[in-house]
């Protein structure tokens, strides 16, 4: 008999499976539950198939018999209706799963515990903001040079020629990571080189003048505004570190016996633990710090809540308020000047690079390195201390 929805909707379960037929191979199974399923009994090469359809009324009877006529013509081009189906299920699939998005989230997921917060925070909005827009949404496999050199090129029409660069770098790494999953051929990132304006670097400001960096410690020593910047400003040059690994400085990451600060391989900027020996000078910022910020996760907590560090802006604008634009020092800078004078000083190259955490290409080697010369490295600190204390009373009075 052919069926109607005031059968179908009348239809009750009778506590066993029920099979009730619309022609044409067309039936509907009824559970012992009480579930509706549309399914289609064929012959295909010989063979009895079935083919499901879909849950009633979800699928309607129209559209179940529409279904059934659309499988029969498939049958007729020697087409197996179940395996059409399969198929274009696997091409759905392949669409949501195999997007740049969808892959380029799986390698940052996959890679984003080897770096820093702060560049894992940096590539994700790259792409989240610049790139995924434009490709995100389409297959990997199928990203033209053309249209990511759209994206890319956004970025540079705003004068982020840097960041176009590292962009293009990020969508690169992407590609090969899909070339290794088996969801791309080829690194369509490489076709585009060349293509960007070149960056020109960018030397960050930094006083290396001996006499010059005597009169910014004791501007520093003079600053009127908050301790804990003026205490972040003060252990700056000394330790050198990056400001990022200044400011988010922990109690729990220093030994005042063993006279060290260990930062985790999780703030570092290449995911590599390292060691900062803490020159008698530093102990004593130190001291004085903790009858202040001693309660608190963090060294340099910020002023409107202590559960944060400060902000760069705010290191930054107490350097501008002592009179030092952004063409004559930058809170990196502390960076530059410990290099150019250690190395002029004659210190091990090695030694220096050591220090500066910079990053050891051989993984394996890195995670063993970061004590390495730790022994010359103790003495450079506190003689680098002792030499930039020297500086401060050459200066003279403020």
């Amino acid at each position: 008999m052919k069926l109607t929805d005031v059968f179908l909707r009348k239809l009750k379960p009778s506590g066993k499976d029920q099979k009730i037929s619309d022609g044409g191979g067309l039936y509907i199974h009824v559970s012992a539950a009480g579930g509706k399923l549309w399914r289609m009994a064929y012959r295909f090469k010989g063979k009895q198939k079935t083919l499901s359809i879909g849950a009633y009324p979800a699928v309607s009877l129209v559209d179940a018999r529409r279904q059934r006529q659309d499988a029969k013509v498939l049958i007729v081009q020697g087409i197996d209706p179940s395996a059409h189906k399969k198929a274009v299920k696997a091409s759905i699939r392949a669409e949501t799963e195999n997007t740049f998005e969808v892959v380029a989230r799986e390698w940052y997921s996959k890679y984003k515990d080897a770096w820093a917060d702060s560049h894992g925070k940096k590539i994700i909005t790259r792409l989240e903001n610049d790139i995924f827009p434009l490709v995100g949404s389409k297959i990997i496999s199928s990203v033209t040079a053309p249209e990511l050199l759209e994206a890319l090129r956004r970025i540079e029409a705003r004068g982020a020629i840097e960041t176009a660069h590292r962009a293009m770098q990020n969508c690169g790494q992407i590609f090969r990571y899909a070339i290794a999953t088996g969801r791309a051929e080829r690194d369509t990132a490489a076709d585009l080189r060349g293509a960007l304006s070149p960056a020109k670097p960018t030397n960050l400001a930094s006083i290396t003048e001996p006499k010059a960096i005597g009169a910014l410690l004791r501007d520093i020593d003079a600053y009127p505004g908050n301790l804990i910047v003026r205490a972040a400003l003060r252990m700056a040059p000394y330790v050198f570190v990056r400001p990022g690994e200044l400011r988010r400085a922990e109690w729990s990451e220093f030994n005042m016996e063993a006279a060290e600060w260990r930062i985790p391989s999780s703030r570092m900027k290449m995911g590599e633990t390292h060691i900062v020996p803490l020159a008698g000078q530093v102990q004593a910022i130190l001291g004085d710090l903790r009858r202040y910020t001693g309660h608190c996760r963090y060294l340099f907590p910020s002023m409107r809540a202590d559960t944060n560090p400060i902000s760069d802006v705010c290191l930054l604008a107490a350097l501008r308020r002592m009179g030092y634009d952004k063409d004559t020092m930058t809170v990196h800078g502390f960076r530059s000047m410990a290099s150019t004078l250690l190395n002029e000083q004659g210190y091990n190259r090695d030694w220096i690079e050591r220090q500066l955490a910079h990053s050891e290409r051989n993984s394996v080697r890195a995670a063993y390195n970061y004590a390495q010369h730790l022994p010359e490295r103790r003495r450079m600190m506190q003689e680098w201390a002792d030499y930039l204390d020297g500086l401060r009373v050459q200066a003279g009075p403020c």
